[in-house]
Formats: structure tokens, C-alpha cells, sequence
């Protein structure tokens, strides 16, 4: 068996963060949705409070139960008194306006997430979800490990000020990634500008929801290809925000905390700043996509001779405009022959990228479909042959 590499392509390509993008923000986070590449990091991995940001999470974890069929949009979820608007903690803190012992849909409790920041909606998911706030918090820290969010703790699932709300920003753009690619159907409602719920059960609630229907992500409003996904607020963490934009088939996510501006119009200016430095200042490269096939690879004992290699999501890279071309190796490295049997989906090699002679980017070779392992004859006969040199 021998490792074979294959010089698949030259390209020009950087995965280093820029250092001149300047921010009065604590923190700032830039990536390329597609490559992964760092464009922007400033104490991207300090450990801050998310304040509504957090609610990302509250939502993913919705949505994954409505991936796995467990919920609908349309099902309808019960206010308890800890989500009566009533309720002391929400005097000052964003909010649908609900009553203790009505009902809501799904979607409505998303809306008023994303929208209005709801906290008392967060309540609602988090009792149906788990029967408890507090326990609900356990799910949020076991899904961001899942996801791969090693230092996230959650206190609540609103993002109120709690000892053990903590989030950095690269990981704030890692869920946004998440959620970005494993809910595609359900995205689209972070770019509602407007909602205006329907159900208020008291004229205090109906009188404070006519005035309270605008998304506090400000971006939306003011830069062409916005279309999510949360702002954040409280007194002692300042405005924050993760942000995602598309222009020119290319999608950027952006993190901004600890930002001490005066609003969330302030707020979108920094974003929109943050955005526009990663659009003006580089582009991406996408080499191959899911499904391309790479590279032909021998299987020894296989029922056929050969399994095509592919790669699981987009294999790209990011680059500064100003460099210019220069030679860089992408390269495909497997053995040959890999033994069977394959499944579908094992990793069958691996695809690089080498500047200089370093490994600036990789990701795993798969197989496209699986290759059994031939009957015992024909296993014999593939001796005879290869003795035989044949």
C-alpha cells in the first residue's frame, strides 16, 4: 500500500486574520462562511457576556427539535406565570407581551426571538423544551459541545445579566455557521424586519405591542444583503451583535461585543463597517463542493476496483485582493490501494493546501458511495493475479 499525493490545483490563498481593521468594540469576529478563513480577530476567543445573543442558542436548540420532527410550526406552546409580562424581570427587558395561560405557535415564538428579542418567549421554549429554565440551560451547554463550543456557559436562555452567561465571539459565529447550515429552511426568518404579533390578550400588551414590532438588528434596514441574525444589549456588557451577509454569492459572518455605542442604529454602523472591510478587502476561492468528484482511488478486495473521493461541505479559501496571484499547492493525499470494504462517508484521505511548503488548509477526502469486500474466490483470484502480474 502506498501514499500517493496528487497536485490537484495553484492558487493564491491566506487563512491569517487581518490586524489594520481598527473598532471601538471589545471584541470583533470576521469569517468566511464558505472557507472558514479568520478575516477579522479581535479577543475573538475572550470569554464576554452575549446578553441576547444567547438567544441563538435557545433557538437552535428549537430548531433542531423541529428538524427532528419532534416539534411543527404550528404547534402551540403554554405561558407560565415565569413568562407573564407582569413578572418583575420583565419590566425592563425586551418582550413579546404575553399573559400567563395563553398559548403561542412556534413560529410566533421564533419571530418574537428574532424579532423582538422576545424574553419571555425564551421562557416558553425553554419550560416546553425541558420543563424548566434551569434545565434547559443543560441542553444549551450540551448542544454547544456538540456543535463545538468548548468554553460557552449558559445561566438562562434570555441572555439577562447572569455570572454564567459567557460566550466568545468566535464561538457566537460558529453557531451562526450552524445554524446558517443546518437550517437553511428556517434562516430566512432572521431577515424579518417587521413583526407584529397578533395575540395579545390585554390592551397594556396590545398598546405596548403596536409600538414594539421593529427587528432591533438595524442592519437589516441599511445594508444590501443582511439577512440575519441577533443584536444584543445590557448596561454593563454595551451592544452586541452576530451578523451575516451575502453579496455577490459570497457570505461573510461577522461578531461584534462590548461595543459602547448609543444604539442599535450605532450598533449596525460598526457591523456594517465590519461586513464591508471583509467584502472590499479580500475574496474567496471555492476549489471544490460537496458531491465534486476528486480524486479515482484503487480498493483492494473490493467488489469494484475503484470508490470516487469527494469532500463533505465546500473546500475554499480566502485571499487578500491586494496580493495579486501567486503559486500556492492544493493536494489530494490518500493510500493506494485503501482496503475494503468503504461505507458511504468514510474518510478515504484528505485535501490540502500547502503555501511555502506549510499546511495552511485541509479538510477530510470522502468516499462517494460504498465498495464491499469481494467473496472469499474472489479474493483468491486477486492473488493469482497479482503474483502472476497480472
Amino acid at each position: 500500500m502506498k501514499k500517493k499525493i496528487f497536485t490537484l490545483l495553484l492558487a493564491l490563498i491566506t487563512t491569517s486574520a487581518h490586524a489594520d481593521f481598527s473598532t471601538r468594540a471589545k471584541s470583533a469576529f470576521l469569517i468566511d462562511y464558505e472557507s472558514g478563513a479568520e478575516i477579522v480577530a479581535k479577543n475573538a476567543d475572550e470569554l464576554m457576556p452575549p446578553s441576547s445573543m444567547i438567544k441563538l442558542m435557545t433557538l437552535t436548540v428549537l430548531f433542531d427539535e423541529i428538524k427532528a420532527g419532534n416539534f411543527t410550526m404550528d404547534d402551540r406552546l403554554t405561558v407560565s406565570e415565569n413568562a407573564d409580562y407582569n413578572n418583575p424581570l420583565w419590566y425592563p427587558a425586551s418582550k413579546i407581551c404575553l399573559v400567563a395561560g395563553q398559548t403561542i405557535s412556534v413560529r410566533d415564538a421564533i419571530l418574537g426571538l428574532i424579532v423582538l428579542s422576545g424574553g419571555d418567549a425564551s421562557v416558553v421554549v425553554a419550560e416546553k423544551l425541558a420543563g424548566s429554565e434551569s434545565a434547559f440551560t443543560e441542553l444549551m451547554q450540551k448542544k454547544a459541545r456538540e456543535i463545538g463550543m468548548t468554553q460557552s456557559t449558559f445561566g438562562n436562555a434570555s441572555g439577562l445579566p447572569n455570572p454564567n452567561n459567557l460566550m466568545t465571539s468566535r464561538e457566537l459565529a460558529m453557531l451562526a455557521n450552524y445554524v446558517i447550515t443546518n437550517h437553511p429552511d428556517i434562516y430566512p426568518l432572521f431577515a424579518t424586519k417587521r413583526f407584529e404579533f397578533k395575540e395579545h390578550q390585554t390592551d397594556w400588551c396590545r398598546e405596548w405591542g403596536r409600538t414594539h414590532t421593529m427587528n432591533y438588528n438595524k442592519l437589516l434596514f441599511t445594508m444590501p444583503g443582511a439577512d440575519g441574525l441577533k443584536t444584543g444589549h445590557t448596561e454593563d456588557g454595551g451592544y452586541g451583535m452576530v451578523a451575516s451577509a451575502k453579496i455577490g454569492g459570497r457570505r461573510l459572518i461577522g461578531v461584534i461585543n462590548g461595543f459602547r455605542g448609543d444604539s442599535h442604529d450605532a450598533l449596525a454602523t460598526e457591523m456594517k463597517k465590519l461586513l464591508n472591510y471583509g467584502f472590499t478587502n479580500t475574496t474567496n476561492k471555492v476549489f471544490y463542493r460537496a458531491g465534486d468528484k476528486i480524486a479515482k482511488i484503487p480498493v483492494w478486495y473490493g467488489r469494484q476496483p475503484y470508490v470516487i473521493a469527494t469532500v463533505e461541505k465546500t473546500f475554499a479559501i480566502t485571499l487578500p485582493k491586494s496580493d495579486g496571484l501567486s503559486g500556492v499547492r492544493v493536494l489530494a493525499r490518500y493510500d493506494d490501494p485503501i482496503p475494503a470494504p468503504v461505507k458511504k462517508g468514510d474518510k478515504v484521505g484528505e485535501i490540502i493546501a500547502e503555501k511555502n511548503g506549510e499546511v495552511i488548509a485541509r479538510a477530510p477526502l470522502i468516499a462517494m458511495d460504498k465498495v464491499s469486500k469481494t467473496q472469499f474466490f474472489g479474493r483468491v483470484i486477486k492473488n493469482i493475479r497479482v503474483m502472476l502480474g497480472i
